[in-house]
């Protein structure tokens, strides 16, 4: 009798065990693998409800329509975007074949959504009311984005224009294009293209930032180094680490006595350099992420890859230098550079960017409305004052001049940023960053060309046309 019950016992032990290893099984299953495959873009049964519903339109902000779809059949929809290759990076596509990407894929539940009234599953009427998703109001202005397009022309790069007081994405370009209507005959040369069309370079390139790094390593040395605004500094052309190592001014220019402003606006290498070995890797890295360098962006509507700071050893003098004017190891996208700029135009406080502002009803009624939130306070409003001032400076005498339009004040920082790839040098990216007006910024950006030479040129003169489309001079 004591066998048997002994037996019984280890029954129940074993049976218990595998009635548990499938209970966690089912529950590991519908939390972390159903909603996947459910998602899944592979998933049939997702897009034979997505096809029952026409998809919502996504409008920019003065509701100009930005993609159309038009019933088929009963089980299939064609979606067009009126933009082309002007918005395929930010509104991404969605196609049974390849898939769902950009805005189309961060809102797809809500364009797929059906409005339809429970009363309707009792229509008999032989004409029923059709399903319509919901409907997009996005931040973009259309007019703003296709001058961006327009102005980077045969150049591969990428602009970020962003109003600094409520992280609303205005613009957003990447360069090479592709045109989304007509992915099923592009889509082999898209992806053997050397240039890799297919990447958003506005939020997922990763370039050095050159001298538009210089704002960060601007705040570290006032928020580090006492009387720092009174000092004066010898540049000599070059700046000297060992026999081997150095650091020059773009084109070999010597700039003699500099004061920290005239350092500034003038982009001496030799200055910043200098100011990089006297604050140490670790006060530069801090200040670079207060900026979210080495994090995660929050965002709503775009996927921002982490731009990088390098963690540097005390002895490695020459890398520290290097990082303080944006070289070295450091990278950054479009999208953080952008938020520099834009955090500094708003006082210190970095806005959270974000691409839909209203979600409604195929009737218009408003379901749901966006407003900017506020990721946090980067930098004191006294130093914001400062980096107003010396950005003013970078255009209005500095390297930045080709910025300027005529009755509005603008604030820049250029950056000229080496690079090295497949073992040659290369001519260097151009850069610009900055913002407009003066007194109360509207309008914050980020440009970069690749291989564009002097930012202040390139870059900057794509400024001008932006910024002069957008406030109307």
């Amino acid at each position: 009798m004591d066998d048997m019950s002994s037996s019984i016992k280890k029954v129940l032990v074993v049976f218990l065990f595998f009635f548990f290893a499938v209970i966690t099984y089912i529950t590991y299953f519908e939390i972390a693998v159903a909603p996947k495959i459910v998602n899944s873009t592979l998933n049939k049964r997702t897009w034979v409800k997505r096809n029952e519903v026409l998809r919502g339109t996504i409008y920019d902000r003065n509701m100009v329509a930005l993609t159309k779809s038009e019933k088929v059949d009963e089980l299939t929809q064609k979606r067009q975007y009126t933009g082309n290759d002007v918005f395929a990076h930010v509104l991404g596509y969605v196609n049974i074949k390849y898939g769902i990407t950009g805005l189309e894929k961060k809102y797809d539940s809500e364009l797929m959504a059906d409005d339809t009234s429970i009363l309707d599953i009792f229509n008999i009427d032989k004409n029923p009311t059709p399903k319509v998703g919901h409907n997009l109001i996005t931040t973009l202005d259309s007019k703003l984005q296709s001058k961006a397009y327009e102005l980077l022309g045969d150049n591969i790069g990428a602009i970020v224009a962003l109003d600094p007081k409520t992280g609303e994405i205005l613009a957003l370009v990447s360069k090479p294009s592709y045109d989304p209507n007509n992915l099923e005959k592009i889509w082999t040369d898209l992806n053997k293209n050397k240039n890799s069309p297919l990447i958003n370079r506005a939020t997922a390139g990763l370039y050095p930032p050159g001298s538009t790094f210089k704002i960060i390593t601007a705040l570290s040395a006032l928020e580090n180094i006492g009387g720092i605004q009174n000092r004066t500094f010898k540049d000599n052309g070059k700046l000297v680490f060992n026999s081997k190592e150095s650091l020059s001014n773009f084109g070999g220019e010597v700039l003699g006595n500099l004061s920290f402003r005239n350092a500034f606006i003038h982009s001496s290498n030799v200055v910043f350099g200098g100011l990089g070995e006297e604050l140490g890797n670790t006060k530069l890295k801090t200040e670079a992420e207060k900026f979210y360098f080495n994090a995660n962006i929050p965002s709503d509507g775009v996927t921002i890859e982490n731009s990088m700071f390098p963690k540097l050893a005390k002895n490695e003098i020459g890398n520290i230098a290097q990082s303080a004017i944006g070289q070295s190891t450091v990278l950054a996208t479009p999208m953080e550079m952008a938020l520099v700029a834009a955090t500094i135009a708003n006082g210190g406080v970095m806005m959270e960017p974000y691409l839909v502002k209203e979600v409604t009803k195929s009737d218009g009624t408003k379901i749901k409305a966006i407003e900017g939130k506020p990721i946090g306070t980067i930098i004191s409003p006294s130093n914001s004052s400062i980096m107003k001032d010396l950005m003013l400076g970078v255009v209005k005498e500095g390297t930045g001049t080709n910025a300027n339009v005529p009755g509005i004040e603008i604030c820049g920082k250029t950056g000229t940023a080496d690079h090295k790839e497949g073992g040659g040098n290369l001519a260097p990216h151009a850069w610009f960053v900055g913002f407009a007006p003066y007194a109360s910024p509207t309008i914050a950006l980020a440009i970069i060309v690749e291989d564009g030479g002097q930012g202040g040129i390139i870059a900057a003169n794509i400024a001008s046309g932006l910024i002069k489309e957008y406030l109307g001079s």
